[in-house]
């Protein structure tokens, strides 16, 4: 890729105001509200194709589900007062939950309440997806104010046979070798957990359609968790297989405490050295790693036994990590602007870094004769600081066609990013021969 100043912080700005924009949207694995998020993102992507698969269809050992649609609900106490409604938070509703229209007296109310004893401001996001249930969400304050009564508890939903809905972006490179960014737009009114990922994502295909001279093609997928995952791969794995070099999940990567890596379940694939010593660099050494044993979200899908594509996740906070993940409290206040420029800038490094990581041979034998091309001093002098000229000099001492740029940059201890400047000149040079492949 070209060698260009980007606005992280002006980026930050825009992703920040696309979350705000998408987080009151009630989302769920299918509905109303995942199409008005792709309707969204698509106004920032003119592309982005909407897909859609019928209730129903079977992909691999999945069947994809009803489609839920909900309009409103709430509980109304003994005196007839709404204690509890789907205006005020849609986590308020067990997501997915069936329609009822019901009065009960709060011990058998109690069987369909859910809440965190030991977060007692925090309204928790519970779903129920694959078996008929139906509920409400509340905080442990809201729960313990319930007097003994009658309760009335409305819930005016849908569950019928309709479509699940994802979105695919598609950037054409000079190969048809593609990277694959997938990211999910499931959850309701979530910041970290839901919305980092979409606004990111979003972002970053949009910095590398700027690219005229990109080497790889990039395919972006919206996807509901597990089951949209699923379906994508199932529609598409012959060719992924035969096309994907690397792949990224993208998720709760909206905050400001930490950066995270979660392995492939191969570990040492393409993605992963490339998201480990991108993230090295950038934190330097300060980011957590997790292995495969640690997965939670679609990386599960990605690597699963017989699929074993070339995908790991990047992310800030690692889901289930933070004290907020999966409630209300993880709202607008838990991203930030510079939250997001931070996911944004290590994920599109990452690409930045896949574009020059090739295998790269010396084409003359011994020490090339740098000075007649601009590239080393003339004139020897004790104490002349040497140090670039070394960091040059090492990086054509393993340029043998067996190491790739990230190979050579951790054997010299340099940040492969670093180095691409200096190599594109020695390859203009014609001091150095690239393949994609080993000599």
């Amino acid at each position: 890729m070209a060698d260009r100043t980007f606005d992280y912080p002006n980026l930050g700005n825009e992703m920040y105001r696309w979350a705000t924009d998408l987080y009151p949207i009630c989302r769920s694995l299918t509905g109303q509200g995942v199409r008005e998020t792709l309707n969204y993102l698509s106004q920032e992507l003119t592309a982005l194709k909407i897909m859609s698969v019928p209730s129903g269809t079977h992909v691999f050992d999945w069947t994809i589900p009803k489609e839920w649609a909900i309009e409103d609900a709430y509980l109304l106490d003994p005196n007839g007062q709404k204690v509890i409604s789907f205006e005020t938070s849609n986590l308020h509703v067990l997501n997915y939950s069936m329609p009822i229209d019901i009065e009960l007296p709060l011990d058998e109310l109690n069987n369909h309440l859910y809440s965190i004893p030991d977060m007692p401001t925090a309204i928790p996001y519970v779903t129920s997806y694959y078996a008929e249930r139906w509920g409400f969400c509340l905080s442990q304050e809201q729960r313990d104010s319930l007097q003994d009564g009658l309760y009335r508890a409305v819930i005016k939903s849908q569950l019928f046979d309709g479509e699940l809905n994802y979105g695919e972006f598609f950037i054409p490179g000079l190969t048809d070798k593609e990277v694959l960014i997938s990211t999910y737009i499931c959850h309701p009114s979530m910041a970290n957990n839901e919305l980092s990922g979409p606004v990111v994502t979003t972002a970053l295909a949009k910095l590398i359609e700027q690219f005229p001279d990109r080497y790889y093609s990039y395919r972006f997928v919206f996807v509901p968790e597990t089951i949209g995952a699923i379906t994508f791969i199932s529609e598409n794995l012959a060719h992924l297989k035969a096309k994907l070099v690397a792949g990224f999940v993208l998720t709760c990567i909206g905050d400001d405490r930490n950066y995270s890596y979660l392995a492939s379940r191969e570990e040492n694939t393409l993605a992963d050295r490339v998201a480990k010593h991108v993230l090295y660099h950038h934190t330097k050494n300060n980011f957590k790693s997790f292995t495969f044993l640690d997965r939670g979200s679609d990386e599960r899908q990605y690597c699963a036994p017989g699929v074993d594509l070339p995908v790991c996740s990047i992310m800030r906070t690692k889901y289930g990590e933070f004290p907020e993940y999966h409630t209300s409290l993880d709202d607008l206040n838990l991203i930030s602007a510079t939250g997001l420029a931070g996911g944004l800038e290590v994920v599109h490094k990452s690409v930045q870094l896949l574009e020059s990581n090739k295998f790269y041979k010396v084409s003359v034998y011994c020490e090339p004769q740098l000075g007649k091309r601009g590239l080393y001093p003339t004139l020897s002098k004790m104490d002349e600081d040497y140090t670039d000229a070394r960091t040059l000099i090492n990086l054509i001492t393993y340029c043998d066609g067996k190491r790739d740029l990230i190979g050579i940059a951790e054997k010299i201890g340099i940040n492969a990013l670093a180095l691409i400047p200096t190599v594109d000149r020695l390859v203009s040079e014609g001091l150095l021969l690239s393949n994609e492949q080993a000599f």
